[in-house]
């Protein structure tokens, strides 16, 4: 069953990542990595909480891994449990994690994202949800003949390309957070110029009166007094 989100009281993020439709002779292939993996990249406002579902058979082996991109010191809180509510795995305040299980019964896991520690702060969060092992890349490879050099080649390389999405991947989510702490030093920056010249105005125009004040005439008056 594909991911599933929740909305539970309260303000909720909203997907920003959104793939444009895939060409027809893509569909199948896309449909059977949907069924192994889950990628989401969503926002997830203040005082907010983000869940998701997810059926497992049993003994399946899965993998969770999140990163929070932009928003506050880069953190979040995030636990999951398993169908009967017990905590499989949390983490408070985390920047980024992962973590392997394997499914102990058939059901529903759910694992939720919380911002509800902040209280004027948005972030903005990727996960990866890794459900069950990739499937062979040639239906008989556990046949008693060995595989041909054409055969070998083809899962080297189908082995590299999966390495060099994962790199791509983290190397997107970098630069992603680099540039939103770029961002936000430039703003900072900004911020600190346009008071900086504030306070020089303020100081110049002080300074200016102040010396008026000392090379201004004053007016003494002298008053007699009769004997």
């Amino acid at each position: 069953m594909p991911l599933r989100g929740s909305r539970a009281a309260g303000p909720w993020g909203r997907l920003l990542l959104l793939p444009p439709p895939p060409p027809p002779l893509l569909l199948l292939a896309l449909a059977a990595c949907a069924a192994r993996a889950s990628e989401i990249t969503f926002e997830l406002p203040d005082n907010a909480k983000q869940c998701f579902y997810e059926e497992i058979a049993q003994g399946t082996k899965c993998t969770l891994e999140f990163q929070v991109i932009t928003g506050g010191h880069y953190d979040v809180d995030c636990r999951l449990e398993d169908p009967d509510g017990i905590v499989l795995y949390k983490e408070m305040k985390k920047q980024y994690d992962s973590f392997t299980f394997t499914a102990s019964r058939n059901g529903t896991y759910k694992f939720c994202f919380s911002n509800e520690f902040s209280t004027f702060t948005h972030k903005t969060v990727y996960f990866d949800f890794q459900v069950g092992e990739d499937p062979p890349l040639f239906p008989s490879e556990n046949r008693v003949t060995a595989l041909t050099q054409m055969e070998s080649a083809c899962v080297s390389i189908h082995e590299a390309l999966k390495s060099v999405i994962d790199y791509q991947t983290h190397f997107r989510l970098r630069e992603a957070q680099g540039r939103s702490r770029a961002e936000d030093l430039n703003t900072r920056v900004a911020y600190w110029s346009i008071g900086e010249a504030i306070i020089l105005l303020v100081v110049s125009i002080g300074q200016v009166f102040l010396l008026k004040s000392f090379f201004s005439d004053k007016r003494t008056t002298t008053t007699r007094v009769g004997s």
